[in-house]
């Protein structure tokens, strides 16, 4: 089969408002636009991405409720079109590797692992799917052909976690700068805390979970305006608006800081902030801090596990702070919007544009290198 004939299947559980979601269909179009054919095939076709489905990828519906119902539609689908690849990502994984192998197809399939396994694992210790998902990876996973970690951050802890071997390992970036992307951080901003005259907005954007301790922030937040005339605007949605909320109104910080709910598209917010903060308690590799870099804003982030400090070069890119410190964070802060946080240069987003990275995963899924592991991975 020549290579221009060649399908690609990605399997996405949904298109809810997440950052693998996106990044898989920035990848779906770029790999389309090399010539090749690709089908997203999802377990539920719903989810505040959908309009953003490129018209060059063909939108495959298992019409199931939920990723375990997904697998006998997932054979049949592999049975009938027999892709030549298939790339899994969230709690996809599994069911991929199942249906190849009920399939019986000779599907090349690679799964990708985009948290710090061991965090997700630890912190979600009352739910029982996640408890025993290492337990599960470490059975099921050396069935696929390429296993592709977002950052050498959750390679390095995936590989210690479940000593698969680091040769079946590739870190491969996410695609984070497309010319989608670039058009769309040009888009007109309408939001008076924006405007001339205004004080500095302090932007975070992400789903409103434990992950992201946006609840840290808000501590730090009420400590920066106690010293200063700020902002504080947090885009996105989630379990923890409730606690949120709450907590801002014991604060008495109810004019001051904004929960909109989910934005498609944060990127002109990103533009105008006088800061960018990521909160997070643990990442694989947070595609928020990568699109912030490239729209020019001082970044402020923690040092957690993966991918800030990777993407951040050390600290050179933005300023690094401990986890769940807000004393630290509001400091960095503070150091931000005085002008001593420089802001990124371009060589900080190039490792993440769209062309490289596209080149990287056509050659993992279809099979064009036995050269795995080309980034570190430390064991």
């Amino acid at each position: 089969m020549d290579d221009m004939t060649k399908k690609l299947a990605i399997f996405v559980p949904s298109m809810n408002g997440g950052g693998a979601e996106r990044s898989m269909l920035k990848l779906a179009a770029g790999v389309a636009a090399s010539g090749y054919s690709v089908d997203l095939v999802l377990v539920r076709a719903e989810g505040p991405y959908m309009a953003e489905v490129s018209r060059s990828v063909r939108l495959v519906d298992l019409r199931a409720s939920r990723v375990l119902t997904s697998l006998p539609p997932l054979v049949r689908y592999l049975r009938h079109e027999q892709p030549a690849a298939l790339l899994a990502v969230l709690h996809a994984n599994i069911a991929a590797l199942w249906a190849r192998r009920l399939a019986r197809v000779p599907t090349r399939v690679v799964v990708s692992e985009r948290n710090t396994l061991s965090f997700e694992a630890n912190h979600f210790r009352s739910d029982l799917r996640i408890r025993f998902l290492p337990y599960l990876i470490k059975r099921f996973y050396p069935w696929a052909d390429v296993i592709v970690a977002v950052s050498k951050g959750v390679a390095d802890d995936f590989i210690h976690l479940t000593r698969i071997p680091n040769r079946q390992v590739r870190v491969i970036y996410n695609p984070i700068v497309t010319p989608e992307f670039r058009k769309k951080t040009e888009a007109f901003l309408d939001h008076p805390w924006f405007e001339p005259g205004q004080p500095p907005a302090i932007l975070a954007v992400g789903r409103l979970t434990a992950q992201k301790d946006f609840a840290t922030l808000i501590q730090a937040f009420a400590q920066v305006r106690q010293a200063r005339q700020a902002r504080l605007l947090i885009l996105g949605e989630g379990e923890e608006r409730p606690s949120l909320e709450a907590q801002i109104h014991l604060l008495g910080l109810q004019e001051d800081i904004g929960l909109p709910g989910f934005v498609s598209n944060p990127y002109p917010y990103m533009c105008r902030a006088g800061v960018f903060v990521l909160s997070s308690r643990w990442e694989g590799l947070p595609g928020v801090l990568i699109e912030a870099l490239y729209c020019g804003v001082p970044l402020v982030a923690t040092d957690c596990p993966s991918g800030p400090r990777e993407i951040l070069a050390e600290g050179r890119y933005g300023q690094l702070v401990p986890v769940g410190d807000a004393a630290a964070l509001a400091e960095a802060i503070h150091l931000a919007l005085d002008g001593r946080v420089p802001r990124p240069p371009r060589e900080s987003w190039a490792p993440f544009e769209l062309e490289g990275v596209v080149n990287q995963y056509i050659d993992v899924l279809f099979g064009n290198s036995t050269q795995y592991g080309t980034a570190t991975v430390n064991r």
